[in-house]
């Protein structure tokens, strides 16, 4: 046992010589986003996701396992009360969503925090060949291919269940196609791409091109910064848009024959109402993630009115991902 951090934000490396108020939550892994995007407007430096628990595997690197701990700290000065009331005012809000854990807050003493998250970080095995891994590790590993997020990436580290599958969708489809996968998988897009770390994996496992778009203009320059660090940049184009544009011809991939989507259920109905199914190339994949349980039916209606076929439903906690097939024309 023992426990890992992922920082959603750069911390300071010498916070300044004053006290500070600790505030967490425990809560599962797909809340763990949701609550941390509320801390990031009201504490200072950052905002840390920690496993409660990790499971050692043989090879000695650590499995996340069991409900996350999300924290962050706020300085004691004259704004702390206003600061905590606007902040348990945000968590009150989501709360009206799906039931919140209790808060929590502890006062603590200035130390140097990076070198005591540093010491406690532990690298993430993802399916069979992937490991997540932070940049200030030199990793000399043969059986996993090693993709670098460092955990100050706030736009997606592979911690969270729908990312997760996607992953493990992307290396079952990739890796079980073997020497096919030049051929047939040779370019990919991702819509919604965050820190980049699908089409980073997808490079990693074998695709020639891939193109990343995301409405967030820091998430793109993030993800610039994350294939460069992973010796990829030259082979991924990360630009703000989405749907819209890539239909429009903006940029220099149109369409692809492996497509991934990793945002919400409500937005992929949208954009297989908008014609996604376009951008799949015949024979092509269409990967689908960010979908609760609950609204499974609804996405797949989508889908069949979209004239492509369901090929396998992967699942993680409440989430879904489907992988699915386009026919040739």
């Amino acid at each position: 046992m023992g426990v890992a951090k992922y920082w959603l934000r750069p911390f300071l490396i010498f916070m300044p010589e004053e006290n500070w108020l600790e505030v967490s939550l425990i809560v599962d892994g797909e809340m763990a986003e949701a609550v941390s995007d509320i801390l990031t407007r009201y504490v200072t430096g950052g905002v840390v996701i920690e496993s409660t628990q990790i499971t050692k595997q043989i090879n000695g690197q650590g499995r996340v396992t069991g409900p996350l701990r999300v924290c962050g700290y706020l300085p004691v000065d004259e704004n702390l009360e206003d600061t905590k009331q606007s902040l348990l005012e945000g968590l009150w809000h989501l709360g009206q969503i799906r039931d919140m854990p209790p808060v929590m807050f502890e006062p603590v003493a200035d130390v140097d925090w990076t070198e005591i998250w540093k010491q406690h970080f532990h690298p993430v095995p993802i399916g069979k060949r992937l490991l997540i891994g932070p940049t200030w590790i030199d990793f000399d590993s043969e059986a996993r291919l090693v993709i670098k997020i460092d955990p100050g990436m706030a736009f997606g580290t592979g911690t969270h269940p729908t990312t997760q599958l996607c992953l493990e969708i992307l290396e079952d489809l990739l890796l079980d196609r073997g020497e096919r996968t030049q051929d047939n998988l040779n370019a990919m897009i991702d819509i919604g791409c965050g820190s980049g770390i699908l089409g980073i994996a997808a490079v990693k496992l074998g695709v020639g091109r891939v193109l990343g778009v995301d409405h967030d203009g820091d998430a793109i320059a993030a993800a610039r910064q994350n294939g460069a660090i992973n010796g990829v940049g030259e082979k991924i184009e990360f630009y703000t848009g989405s749907l819209a544009e890539i239909k429009a011809g903006t940029y220099s991939i149109q369409s692809a024959p492996l497509v991934v989507v990793n945002i919400l259920a409500p937005v992929i109905v949208k954009m297989l109402e908008a014609g996604i199914s376009g951008l799949v190339e015949p024979r092509g994949f269409l990967v689908l993630s960010g979908i609760l349980e609950e609204q499974i039916g609804e996405v797949e209606d989508a889908v069949q009115r979209s004239r492509m076929r369901i090929k396998d439903i992967h699942q993680s906690e409440d989430w879904q991902a489907l992988l699915i097939e386009k026919s040739a024309l």
